[in-house]
């Protein structure tokens, strides 16, 4: 079998040899009249009238002095017909000496079926629109190694419908969500991706500095405190569906970018939003939401049990971290009122000082939303920022930072509210039935290939 560099080598003879008949192998101007699930739609309207199909060669059979070949659009495939005696010997045998599988080409035809009834496109004139220089790996090796897969999705997409299918899915699920979002009296904004403090969670940020200004700014790890300061300004329900970065491990669940969406309601308190959420949900996939969801409250999952070695509190359940005990959840649950020392951002229960109003939602061993009522108090906002300051000076990287400006935000007055964060990647796992992160995330973060 040819290594890939001599495959090449040969595809590049080939380019040479269209190029030396005058041909250019890479043209701007593609001439399409119909799709290829156009053309099989409606074969009978368009029998016996001239059409032109463009696509990517997937196989060829030659017999004797005609070629089969099929050619591959976003649509589908549509199996095409070269008839030596029709297309000439010169312009025959150009094709068949020069034309490779991966070769994207230009057709011009009419549509007929052949002896065993398939619908195929009779070509009588064709023309090659974008040269490949590399084999297929179902035509080469195969395509059998998972991180090779994320490393090329683009070869990923092409050779496996079932991911391709997924990555159409999620897109739908967005789409669901604006419009559901939409029709709900939301609006969608956009608030900075490079911030002065990383704010809105507990995390490591990604550092950077912007040099026309000679100053340090961090990748945001969360939109929230821009988002509240809208609720400040007097709009009511807003909601941002766009990227975060957190410069933390890798898993089954964690990307260190993700596409994550927030909304804000004023006026909501968390059961309302929890109410909300649920719906949201259910519209999106109710076969995998539709039963009512369940609340569990935090403690009674996760209670404080005193390690023997240093004596300290840790949140364990039958003996498991918080990470193992989500894991034993698999029916959508909501885990609600968390304890106020891990909650920087949420209000404190009217009946507790030691608990927030908050929500987690668990499925599948997956968190898939975090929300909370919003702390609309300067000064009990000012208290958390100052208990996380002295964790941060304790060497704690992923304690929030103090945000002197959104605190004078606050001063101004914010109405009462709720508001949730939903990991959309995390979502599309579940609503596509994936076992990782990485196989619903486009090009997901890789270690780059050794040159060795």
């Amino acid at each position: 079998m040819k290594n890939l560099e001599e495959i090449r080598k040969n595809r590049l003879k080939k380019l040479a040899n269209l190029i030396k008949a005058g041909i250019n192998p890479y043209p701007a101007e593609v001439l399409r009249t119909h799709t290829n699930q156009e053309a099989l739609d409606n074969f009978n309207k368009l029998q016996n009238k001239k059409i032109i199909l463009v696509g990517r060669i997937r196989s060829i059979r030659e017999h004797g002095g005609s070629t089969f070949f099929n050619i591959e659009d976003e649509t589908t495939q549509i199996q095409a017909y070269l008839k030596k005696d029709e297309a000439g010997d010169k312009n025959y045998k150009l094709f068949l000496e020069n034309i490779d599988i991966g070769d994207f080409v230009e057709l011009g035809g009419i549509l007929f079926k052949t002896k065993k009834g398939e619908k195929t496109v009779k070509v009588s004139k064709w023309r090659i629109i974008g040269k490949s220089l590399l084999p297929l790996p179902s035509e080469w090796y195969g395509l059998e190694d998972i991180e090779e897969r994320f490393r090329k999705r683009y070869l990923d997409l092409i050779l496996n419908k079932e991911i391709r299918d997924k990555f159409i899915k999620r897109s739908e699920i967005i789409k669901k969500i604006r419009k559901f979002l939409d029709e709900n009296g939301f609006l969608e904004v956009e608030t900075p991706m490079l911030q002065t403090i990383a704010g809105g969670t507990i995390a490591r940020p990604f550092k950077t500095h912007l040099n026309a200004l000679d100053m340090d700014l961090y990748l945001r790890i969360a939109p929230e405190l821009y988002l509240k300061r809208l609720l400040v300004a007097g709009f009511e329900k807003v909601y941002e569906l766009n990227r975060n970065f957190r410069n933390e491990g890798m898993d089954r669940e964690h990307n260190p970018e993700f596409t994550m969406l927030e909304f804000y309601a004023a006026y909501w308190d968390y059961q309302q939003m929890m109410d909300f959420t649920e719906k949201l949900l259910k519209s999106l996939d109710n076969k995998v939401f539709g039963k009512k969801f369940e609340r569990v409250e935090y403690d009674k999952l996760i209670h404080p049990v005193k390690s023997r070695k240093a004596g300290a509190a840790k949140q364990q359940f039958n003996g498991a971290s918080d990470k193992e005990a989500f894991a034993k959840i698999k029916a959508p649950t909501f885990v609600i009122n968390h304890p106020v020392e891990i909650s920087p951002l949420a209000k404190k229960l009217d009946n507790s000082s030691k608990k927030v109003a908050r929500f987690q939602l668990i499925a599948d061993g997956l968190e898939i939303a975090n929300g909370w009522s919003e702390i609309n108090s300067p000064l009990d906002q000012a208290e958390r920022f100052e208990a996380q300051e002295i964790k941060r000076k304790k060497g704690d990287q992923e304690a929030h930072q103090y945000d002197k400006d959104y605190i004078e935000a606050l001063e101004y007055g914010m109405p009462p509210a709720a508001g949730i964060g939903i990991g959309i990647d995390r979502l599309a796992v579940l609503l596509t039935n994936s076992k990782t992160l990485r196989e619903i995330i486009l090009f997901p973060t890789m270690r780059p290939k050794s040159n060795k």
